[in-house]
């Protein structure tokens, strides 16, 4: 509890010491895959020179949000990017896409938009280090499950993951949050439940090795799942990072679990 305390307060006075100025762009961005185009908030640090690139961390919206729910909830997104020297990426998810290319219907392929055609696009038009060892995507709820989801299966394009607060083991909740929309009936598609599940996912090793962190409020109603994964992940011999402290599904948590989750990405891209 004390060393939490540390850093937390560390963290904040970092943040708040900053007298820098992110720059905060609303771009729009075509799929191919899925023949439209949604909004995308990226923030970039303040730059010493014209020339200077940045690492980038991509962060996913939760079930029923969007492109602008990070920075509009999150003001402090801008001090964020400035003190870790990260650009960090907020892409539309969609209101209920679960990050996947849906098995189902064809005009959900969230994976290939978020993993591709968005990561293409920012590197394209924004002065990141364009190389996988510089990626790093995590999320909220649902854009916790697609941050790591996304994150394991597309381990040579993110060299790391995360999740806060997500919903990691999609049989948890059979009956809610369009899953079912996306990857079909229990019954008929059972196999796609455990096969599109972060639970299930790790049972296979990623293409190349990923670093991992996760977390989650021991009030959320995905905490249960979230031990689960921690303990299953243990088990397996997979290096993690694991956090559970007070809190529950909300934006006070997510904004609290944010800058430890920034950190960890800063701290990996510099190895």
């Amino acid at each position: 509890m004390i060393k939490q305390l540390i850093l937390s307060t560390f963290i904040t006075g970092a943040i708040f010491s900053s007298s820098k100025a992110a720059t905060i762009d609303t771009v729009n961005i075509y799929s191919t895959a899925m023949k439209k185009s949604s909004k995308c908030v990226v923030v970039v640090p303040d730059a010493t020179n014209n020339t200077q690139r940045f690492p980038t961390v991509y962060l996913l919206h939760g079930y029923s949000g969007n492109y602008s729910n990070w920075i509009n909830r999150v003001p402090e997104l801008g001090a964020l990017a400035d003190t870790w020297q990260l650009i960090i990426v907020c892409p539309d998810g969609e209101y209920s896409s679960w990050y996947f290319n849906s098995p189902v219907d064809s005009n959900y392929q969230y994976e290939t938009y978020i993993a591709n055609e968005v990561v293409n696009y920012i590197d394209k038009n924004f002065p990141t280090l364009p190389n996988k060892d510089n990626r790093a995507i995590t999320g909220l709820s649902m854009g916790g499950h697609g941050g790591l989801f996304l994150g394991w299966r597309n381990a040579d394009i993110f060299s790391a993951c995360g999740s806060m607060s997500g919903g990691v083991n999609l049989n948890a909740a059979r009956s809610k949050y369009d899953i079912s929309k996306r990857i079909g009936d229990t019954i008929r598609y059972k196999n796609n439940w455990h096969n599109y599940s972060v639970y299930y996912m790790i049972e296979k090793p990623p293409r190349q090795p990923v670093a991992i962190i996760f977390d989650c409020g021991t009030e959320d109603f995905f905490y249960d799942i979230n031990a689960q994964l921690h303990k299953k992940m243990v088990q397996l011999k997979i290096k993690h990072d694991y956090i559970e402290r007070p809190g529950a599904h909300n934006w006070e948590y997510w904004r609290n679990a944010l800058p430890y989750q920034l950190q960890f990405f800063s701290r990996h891209f510099k190895k």
